[in-house]
């Protein structure tokens, strides 16, 4: 079993190999629901009961009316600033040169820092990780009508693993729609139940990687046979709501979402919480880490 290594030295097992000569399933070695059923929190026992069965809770109206149009205007105001825009934290679409992403809101946006704190979000991160969290990953995703591009199939967790050196299962994310979630409009779609098995993906990673991977998917990308076996054991979930609705998922749930080439857009915020009981160390299967706008190296519990 391959090892990787804390910064003060200690060497963790690899529980989760991937990025080898070719892929390889393995079950599962960590709870999915990591706090008690019948532990207080905005989620019922029946709701956790769920979340573990499938690996993710949908959740009609998470946030107001009037709070979408706070949080879709804060949206709008960094898409819009020059300076945002520059910044390494923000992700452009290759073809369109329009803003696909831009990481870390919680730090760039007192607004978005709110959401971050807010009870109704992090309470429920807390109930399903059974801990503390702090948030590994933050960011907006734009994606205006009329060509903007998906996000392939993937594991989130294997990147998170082999890239950022989370060692265990025990990350949550949640996606909190502004705009309204047609079945049109490239809308999330998740494998239900893949989250008990993890796919570890074929190939090297190169050095860098994210600077492409931000933009498409290469390496932690499953081969077509193994998309269609999961998918044809598990089935595929697509996920629609108004502004304000969110779904909340586990991080080794299969999920991607397609093209928008509609009129109308699909903007979302994103927040991955992990416990402060799994923190990151060293890549388990990359040359370097990725930069702490992407994976979180401050390991400050959300109050």
């Amino acid at each position: 079993m391959t090892t990787a290594t804390t910064t003060t030295g200690t060497r963790v097992p690899d529980l989760y190999p991937t990025r080898g000569t070719s892929e390889v399933l393995t079950p599962r070695q960590d709870p999915v629901v990591w706090g008690a059923p019948d532990a207080p929190g905005p989620i019922t026992p029946a709701d956790l009961g769920a979340f573990e069965r499938d690996g993710f809770l949908a959740v009609d109206q998470l946030i107001g009316e009037d709070e979408v149009a706070v949080y879709r205007d804060e949206l709008n105001r960094l898409v819009a600033d020059p300076a945002v825009r520059e910044d390494e934290r923000s992700i452009v679409e290759p073809k369109s040169q329009e803003i696909r992403s831009v990481f870390e809101v919680h730090r760039i946006s007192e607004v978005f820092a709110r959401l971050v704190r807010d009870e109704r979000v992090v309470g429920r991160a807390r109930q399903i990780l059974g801990s503390d969290v702090y948030v590994h990953q933050s960011r907006i995703n734009v994606k205006p009508g009329f060509g903007a591009s998906g996000f392939y199939w993937h594991s989130d967790f294997e990147t998170w693993h082999a890239e950022d050196g989370l060692p265990r299962m025990r990350t949550v994310s949640v996606s909190i729609a502004l705009t309204e979630n047609f079945d049109t409009n490239g809308g999330l779609m998740i494998m239900p139940g893949s989250h008990k098995t993890f796919l570890g993906c074929a190939g090297a990673t190169p050095k860098d990687n994210y600077k492409k991977s931000l933009q498409m998917q290469d390496a932690g990308t499953p081969s077509d046979e193994a998309l269609t076996s999961l998918a044809s054991e598990y089935g595929i979930k697509l996920f629609t709501g108004r502004a304000g609705s969110a779904t909340w998922f586990d991080c080794n749930a299969m999920h991607g979402s397609g093209d928008n080439i509609t009129p109308f857009p699909r903007s979302n915020v994103f927040i991955v919480f992990n416990s402060v009981e799994n923190t990151a160390v060293e890549p388990f299967a990359a040359p370097v880490r990725r930069p702490e706008f992407i994976g979180a190296r401050d390991f400050t519990p959300v109050k």
